[in-house]
């Protein structure tokens, strides 16, 4: 996929795709990208900056342009990163679809979140204590949500939200395209994949080498008590950065 233009958008993402600079689709969007638009449900493995956002926000928008009657769910680790992916998916929006979007995340005014949520925005970001929350609460339906993506979801097992995830499920419909990422396919993420996905593909991009080529290193064995005296002979005897 050498650019965005040829996967048929709608026109309104593909001047949002201009007005944001996206020209040339990173490993990430050109192996995701496709298989999202045709309704797969998607395993990614990337690391963070590769345009994950983009490889699942922009078939979500596209999915939201096309069904009216529609609405999506994202599901994030942290806070920080639900701001992140909610301004990354409101650029995508641009200013002409009519498409609201709403951040639900601890340690905002739930009040707050109760009025936009009353407008029955189309598209919902948020960590998940705080979306359940809202489930419990009754102030929050999923019953048109076809679109799911749960983003490194990795970190959120991690920090103890695999219950929360398993309870926010059980009110999505059965019938659902659901993208799942993660920076590392491990055996508890595969596992949770083959509960959650149907029919999958699984799209993994390898990490770049961290290594530069010309840096020189050696390694030596050495006792505690050498340790400090062995270091600052190697400094003194070094030009340049070490």
């Amino acid at each position: 996929m050498e650019n965005f233009h040829a996967l048929g958008l709608p026109e309104l993402l593909n001047e949002s795709l201009m007005q944001m600079r996206f020209s040339k689709p990173t490993p990430i969007q050109a192996q995701t990208i496709p298989s999202a638009l045709s309704g797969l449900d998607i395993l990614g493995s990337a690391q963070t900056g590769t345009g994950k956002t983009a490889a699942y926000g922009i078939p979500l928008v596209s999915h939201l342009l096309n069904d009216p009657n529609t609405c999506a769910l994202v599901l994030t680790p942290t806070r920080e990163l639900a701001l992140q992916v909610q301004d990354t998916i409101k650029r995508l929006l641009g200013q002409k679809s009519g498409i609201t979007t709403t951040l639900l995340i601890g340690g905002e005014v739930i009040f707050k979140q109760l009025k936009q949520l009353k407008n029955n925005p189309r598209i919902i970001v948020g960590t998940p204590g705080r979306v359940n929350d809202h489930l419990v609460r009754g102030s929050l339906k999923l019953d048109k949500a076809s679109f799911f993506v749960l983003d490194e979801i990795d970190r959120m097992l991690d920090m103890g939200f695999s219950i929360q995830i398993q309870k926010i499920i059980k009110f999505l419909p059965e019938k659902r395209q659901t993208l799942m990422f993660s920076a590392t396919i491990s055996s508890p993420i595969a596992k949770l994949a083959s509960g959650y996905l149907k029919d999958a593909i699984t799209v993994s991009i390898e990490p770049e080498k961290t290594t530069i080529d010309k840096i020189k290193q050696e390694v030596l064995m050495v006792s505690e008590g050498e340790k400090y005296e062995i270091l600052l002979q190697k400094l003194e005897q070094s030009y340049g950065s070490v």
